[in-house]
């Protein structure tokens, strides 16, 4: 009796700056292979702890500066990390809120201050914006209004419930949620973005098939031929 093989499980986490955008490419990728990857989207904070408590992964898929302290616990192997989508930082307020300017940094801080309630997230954009208020020396003044969302709550669903009036995070996150309006992206002068990198943890390093497997799909991520799905989702190729 001929025995068909079970099709290859990868397994995958991933920041939910990403959630939307890897549902489509493993789909894609799954139309081509007879691999299965599996992608778990968390709060990217949640992800890196979750790998560093020795949970197996055969692929982190996180901000690149949180690949780098996972290669630097000894959790992600040091040559396997690839750079693979940009995503900007957004703004966004209520639907049918008024729209405040954003086209250069002193109308942002203007904003800013303005608002009753903001809310970021609590990754690398978030990090990034309070650092901001600190350079423009309004920490202090604004850490009261500041609305921390629970932890897989994005920050537009505050926006939309009307919990916070003023909203930053990656525009991946912001651009399909129904109630808000996405103002645009930070301008220029104090534009941030995000680089999402892959990397391979240790724990399947012995394992060479299925590394092989993983580095094919990585590959695939950082292609060329899903460079416009990724500017669907309001990102960019990383490697362009």
């Amino acid at each position: 009796m001929q025995t068909t093989q079970a099709p290859l499980v990868l397994r995958a986490i991933s920041s939910m700056a990403t959630k939307a955008l890897l549902g489509e490419l493993v789909q894609a990728y799954q139309a081509q292979t007879d691999v299965m990857v599996q992608v778990e989207s968390v709060g990217g904070v949640d992800a890196a702890k979750r790998v560093q408590a020795g949970e197996v992964f055969d692929m982190v898929l996180l901000a690149s500066d949180a690949i780098e302290r996972l290669i630097a616990s000894g959790h992600v192997m040091p040559d396997s990390r690839s750079d693979w989508v940009r995503s900007p930082v957004a703004v966004a307020v209520q639907a049918g809120a008024a729209r405040p300017d954003l086209s250069h940094e002193a109308a942002v801080k203007a904003a800013v201050l303005a608002s009753p309630t903001l809310s970021y997230s609590t990754g690398p954009s978030g990090v990034y914006l309070e650092k901001l208020f600190g350079r423009w020396g309004i920490a202090d003044e604004v850490k009261a209004r500041i609305v921390v969302p629970p932890p897989g709550t994005p920050v537009g669903a505050l926006l939309a419930s009307g919990k916070a009036a003023l909203g930053f995070q990656q525009l991946s996150e912001l651009i399909a949620l129904p109630g808000i309006y996405v103002l645009g992206t930070l301008p220029a002068d104090v534009a941030f973005i995000t680089t999402f990198s892959s990397g391979i943890p240790t724990v399947i390093a012995s394992d060479a098939a299925r590394v092989a497997a993983v580095q094919s799909f990585l590959t695939f991520l950082a292609s060329a031929e899903v460079e416009a799905v990724k500017r669907q989702q309001g990102m960019d190729w990383a490697t362009a």
